[in-house]
């Protein structure tokens, strides 16, 4: 425990009952996490293999293993699980399949899967914002860790009451096809273990101490979860941070940190307030402006590090301008500090303002990486690819069937599937075994039951494959006898498109690599678990990303555009009052940057066709004046940073004449 400091160390060695580590940004918590694991196992307190830390990402998960590693030597830390929640949900789903009726080898339901279920259950030519409003009611619902029956009982308006409706049909439709979805993952264990005195005994007894990372991004079932397995002793440590809490969109309830105190009155609460990331005077301006929400626990954020140079405010014409501003001063420090890229993030509330942004990185030659463009397992080879590998892991899922046997095109139309789910469902048997059956086959036109026969024959062939190759090198052999590569070498118009996506699918082979004993169905499962958000590295790039998205990263330069009332805060949050997560998403904001910050709001936007006055952000008045540096309103630090620029601008000129 060397280097600790003493908040830090407390929460380390504190292991008899439940403990809430209140960890406010950059303060170490991962650290704390790693070294209380390694106290754990090296005081013999609890084996590793009785040990889970749970995060919010693979991401996380990876570096915290890898930390992990470096610290425990040997076989010690032989058999500790860290994973993110739905990962854990999943092993319990895998140990525990029969006895929440599903069969082994059961499939999980991407977005895509879900809403083409959906689709079909809802009325003929549903439009796809009422596919998507339906999804995420049937979400929050099961995110609340309510089962088609507790939703239709808690169902207040005509609305619900239809969503409810719709989730147990849809509910049924999984069921049938031995699938679930990634909500489920969280709650069906939920349901197994408030219902089962036998299994959350044997899950009690196979993880004895839990520690769960961004426990203020919590859902109701997933601190449910917690519960089921911490039990009524409650030997846990979670961490979190109340300021951080930004996910309320997606469910995330930041009052389970409150509820841990209600639910267990002997909680310890260790606060880590020092800081090791920013300067003294950003943390002055974020605890300035996050003091004005409401606090249970009240932190101050403090530093060694010295103030730095005050927050910069710009006022600019409009995004255009604002973006120019931007990039011109990346630009700068770039040239005339040497400063690497990668040392710089640009912030923004929503992603339509990334455009303005990119078009002015691209005039001056600014490299930058867009955080939250297309997803890799988003890219449709690769979820076609991905099609086919649920086909051969589970012959019994029906939605991968459908994708895959039209990837590529074959002589089978909408009207023959139809005609062959019936058919199908009459047997009793999946679409993938219907259509290895010559009987059934003979009911439908001769020229689409040969097209259906050579595919089944070739997904036969590719499941024998299956049980006796690595799973990567499966993949690149589908790639081919699928005739993937060659629809997308057809539709490609030239030669460096096709070689793109031609690498999408090289890629995704790659990510199989591993233990040559998993078979594809757990790899398959697996890689359902990926987080989007999880692959992709920037390298010496700019990087543009949300708010959202920057949460848990730090850079050294920080700029923040757009931040005019109705933008940050959203206009949506000052209509419903929730104005306290819009100044904690500011806060994790400010509270990215190591060394300066800049803050830029427009007086005008263009909107529906007419020019359109905009307001600074009320959250730009909540700052400290003494640490901000407004536009014109201190002439001497303006005329100091033009002379920075024109020393560096002659330095630039005679270094070009030397050369």
């Amino acid at each position: 425990m060397h280097g600790l400091n003493p908040p830090q160390r407390q929460a380390v060695v504190h292991v008899d009952g439940p403990l809430l580590v209140l960890a406010g940004a950059g303060s170490g918590k991962t650290r704390v996490i790693v070294e209380k694991i390694a106290h754990l196992i090296t005081s013999g307190r609890m084996p590793a293999r009785r040990i889970a830390a749970i995060t919010f990402t693979n991401k996380s998960a990876r570096e915290m293993k890898e930390r992990v590693a470096k610290r425990i030597k040997g076989d010690a830390a032989e058999g500790l699980t860290i994973c993110t929640f739905h990962a854990l949900g999943l092993k319990l789903l895998q140990i525990e399949h029969a006895k929440l009726g599903l069969r082994r080898g059961f499939s999980i339901f991407d977005a895509d899967d879900s809403a083409a279920q959906l689709k079909d259950l809802l009325p003929p030519g549903s439009k796809p914002d009422v596919i998507d409003a339906a999804k995420n009611l049937i979400s929050r619902a099961k995110n609340a860790g309510l089962s088609p029956e507790q939703a239709s009982e808690a169902a207040q308006t005509v609305r619900e009451m239809e969503a409810a409706a719709l989730y147990a049909r849809y509910q049924q439709r999984l069921t049938a096809f031995n699938a679930v979805d990634f909500d489920d993952l969280i709650r069906l264990p939920v349901q197994l273990l408030e219902s089962d005195e036998e299994a959350v005994m044997a899950w009690r007894e196979r993880i004895g101490y839990l520690l769960v990372d961004e426990c203020q991004d919590t859902n109701d079932a997933q601190y449910r979860l917690l519960k089921a397995i911490a039990g009524p002793r409650g030997d846990f440590t979670c961490v979190g941070d109340d300021d951080q809490s930004i996910y309320a969109w997606r469910g995330a309830n930041p009052d389970n940190l409150l509820e841990l105190g209600r639910d267990y009155p002997a909680l310890k609460i260790v606060k880590l307030e020092q800081n090791y990331r920013c300067s003294n005077r950003v943390l002055r301006a974020a605890n300035t402006l996050i003091a004005n929400n409401p606090h249970e626990h009240p932190k101050t954020l403090w530093s060694d590090q010295a103030d730095g140079e005050r927050i910069r405010v710009w006022e600019c014409r409009d995004s255009t301008h604002e973006a120019e501003k931007a990039a011109d001063q990346i630009h700068f420090l770039n040239q005339s500090r040497g400063a690497p890229w990668s040392d710089f993030c640009v912030l923004f509330r929503g992603n339509h303002q990334s455009r303005a942004l990119e078009k002015a990185m691209q005039l001056l030659r600014v490299p930058y990486h867009l955080t939250g463009g297309t997803a890799f397992l988003d890219r449709g080879e690769v979820k076609d690819a991905m099609a086919w590998l649920r086909c051969i892991a589970n012959p019994e899922d029906d939605a991968a069937f459908l994708r895959a046997v039209q990837s590529p095109k074959r002589e089978v139309g909408a009207t023959t599937l139809a005609k062959l789910a019936e058919l199908a469902h009459q047997a009793h048997l999946p679409m993938s075994r219907a259509a290895e059956s010559i009987g059934l086959l003979k009911q439908l036109q001769p020229r689409a039951a040969n097209a259906l026969q050579a595919f089944a024959d070739l997904l036969k062939g590719l499941r024998g494959d299956a049980a006796r190759m690595p799973p990567a090198e499966l993949v690149r052999k589908l790639n081919e006898r699928s005739g993937l590569l060659a629809m997308v070498r057809a539709q490609c118009k030239d030669e460096a498109t096709f070689q793109r996506r031609r690498q999408n699918l090289d890629e995704l082979a790659d990510w199989f690599d591993g233990p040559k004993t998993s078979g594809p169905g757990e790899l398959a499962a697996a890689l359902a678990l990926l987080s989007h958000a999880d692959k992709g590295d920037a390298g010496n790039q700019v990087r543009l990303m949300s708010l959202h998205a920057a949460k848990g990263l730090e850079f050294r330069y920080v700029f923040i555009v757009g931040v005019e009332d109705g933008n940050l805060p959203h206009e949506a949050s000052i209509e419903e009052g929730r104005i306290d997560e819009e100044r904690r998403l500011m806060y994790v904001g400010i509270t990215r940057a190591k060394e300066q910050l800049w803050l830029s709001h427009s007086r005008e936007a263009q909107r529906w066709g007419e020019k359109q006055r905009l307001l600074p952000s009320r959250f730009i008045d909540e700052l400290p004046a003494a640490e901000v540096q407004r536009d014109g309103a201190d002439p001497e630090a303006d005329a100091s940073q033009k002379k920075e620029r024109a020393t560096a601008g002659f330095a630039a000129i005679r270094a070009l004449l030397d050369a």
